[in-house]
């Protein structure tokens, strides 16, 4: 009788298993935790760029003779480097786990974890050649 029970259920969830809602999958709640942390990493990024660069001095504090940090400060830079090499590996991740996940041609691929990857790759190779004139 029990044994009967336990070929049901196997045979129940091996029929669901493609009619389970997407939300309820293991993979795909990795997935969005990943883009989450991938995007709150892009966003301490952000935060370290804006104490990182040099001081914006506009026309009218430099005519009242007000200066302003001319070089990018290293130990930040450094740590922006990081955060945005962080992103990349995550974006990657993300992107490698979605081909995994997505085989059907009805399947939404999803366009953020290229949106992460290219911002970052952009924003590290615009950092390379402003810290190595």
């Amino acid at each position: 009788m029990q044994q009967q029970k336990n070929n049901q259920n196997e045979h129940k969830s091996a029929m669901n298993r493609r009619k389970l809602p997407r939300e309820n999958e293991l993979l795909f709640k990795t997935l969005v935790a990943l883009n989450v942390i991938g995007w709150c990493v892009f966003l301490a990024a952000l935060i370290v760029f804006h104490y990182a660069r040099p001081d914006f001095v506009s026309g009218v504090q430099a005519f009242w003779g007000v200066t302003g940090r001319q070089q990018w400060l290293s130990s930040l830079s450094m740590y922006l480097a990081i955060l945005l090499f962080i992103c990349v590996l995550i974006s990657v991740l993300v992107l490698i786990l979605k081909r995994r996940r997505n085989r059907r041609e009805h399947d939404y691929y999803g366009i953020n974890g290229y949106v992460l990857m290219f911002t970052a790759v952009s924003s590290l190779i615009i950092l390379y050649f402003e810290l190595n004139p």
